[in-house]
C-alpha cells in the first residue's frame, strides 16, 4: 500500500500591518496593541504543507510548479511589498498572524491539488513568532 507523504514548501514576502479592529477606539487599539497599532512591517515567511501519494512513475507527491503557481498568484502577488489591510484576501481581517494564516488557508485550500491536500499553513513573523493553521476540526 502507498503511504501518503508531506511536502512544506517556503515563500518569502514582505509587508507593513497596523493592528486595529474597527470596532474599537484609536486609545482602545493603541492600549490593546501597544507599539503594533503603529504601521510596522515584517519579513513574512509563508509554509505550505501539502500530502500525497507519491506517484510511482515520478517518485512526487506534489505538482510543485502548481503549487507555486496557486501560491504566488493567490497569496504573495497580493501581499509582498504591500500594506495588508488592502489585500482583497484579507479584507475585513485584523491582520495578526493567527488571522493571516487562517485567512491564507480560505484561500488555498479550495485551490490546492488534489482537493483535500492542504495540510498546514503557518506564518513566520518575526524569529520569535510562528502562527500555523490546519483548518477547521471536521
Amino acid at each position: 500500500m502507498a503511504r501518503e507523504v508531506t511536502l512544506t514548501r517556503v515563500y518569502h514576502f514582505s509587508a507593513a500591518h497596523e493592528l486595529a479592529n474597527p470596532a474599537l477606539s484609536r486609545e482602545a487599539n493603541a492600549a490593546l496593541y501597544g507599539a503594533c497599532y503603529r504601521p510596522h512591517g515584517h519579513n513574512y515567511y509563508l509554509e505550505v504543507s501539502v500530502a500525497g501519494v507519491p506517484d510511482p512513475l515520478t517518485g512526487m507527491a506534489v505538482d510543485l510548479a502548481a503549487l507555486d503557481e496557486r501560491v504566488e498568484r493567490l497569496v504573495l502577488d497580493q501581499v509582498d511589498h504591500r500594506k495588508l489591510e488592502e489585500a482583497p484576501a484579507l479584507a475585513g481581517v485584523i491582520t495578526t498572524g493567527e488571522s493571516l494564516a487562517r485567512a491564507f488557508w480560505r484561500v488555498l485550500a479550495p485551490a490546492v491539488a488534489p482537493p483535500g491536500s492542504l495540510r498546514r499553513v503557518s506564518v513566520v513573523e518575526t524569529a520569535k513568532n510562528r502562527f500555523e493553521y490546519r483548518g477547521d476540526a471536521e
